[in-house]
């Protein structure tokens, strides 16, 4: 027996906000929403079924009093699926991420953070 990654859990102050956020930015609907938590998942394809493949993981956007204070121990790394790192780098600023530095000097990816400071990476050739 083996387990699979499900579901993503993120703390946050405004869990409706980020989750608009991410679904804009992976193209994921919200799946539930009840008394400041929040969880998001892949949009069914045009023909009503599941997607072919693995199934990506729900993210679940759960609402905390404290906020971020240091780097996170864990994060996301984007592929773009349709368009190049640098356009897709303007697209998630656009969408209201800013760029992040974690020391990660001069490397092939990209390190934005989600509008609550999250650090994520758009990487440059990888493809899902």
């Amino acid at each position: 027996m083996v387990s699979r990654f499900t579901e993503l859990g993120i703390d946050c102050a405004d869990p409706a906000a980020l989750a608009r956020f991410w679904c804009a930015v992976l193209d994921y609907e919200v799946q539930d929403e009840d008394d400041g938590i929040v969880t998001i998942g892949p949009r069914p394809d045009a023909r009503g079924g599941s997607r072919p493949g693995p199934v990506p993981p729900t993210l679940t956007f759960a609402e905390v009093p404290e906020g971020k204070t240091v780097k996170n121990r864990l994060h996301l790394d984007l592929s773009p699926a349709d368009r190049g790192q640098d356009e897709e780098v303007r697209r998630l600023l656009d969408l209201g991420a800013r760029r992040a530095d974690v020391g990660q000097g001069d490397e092939s990816w990209v390190v934005l953070a989600d509008p609550e400071g999250n650090e994520f990476c758009v990487l440059a050739d990888r493809r899902p």
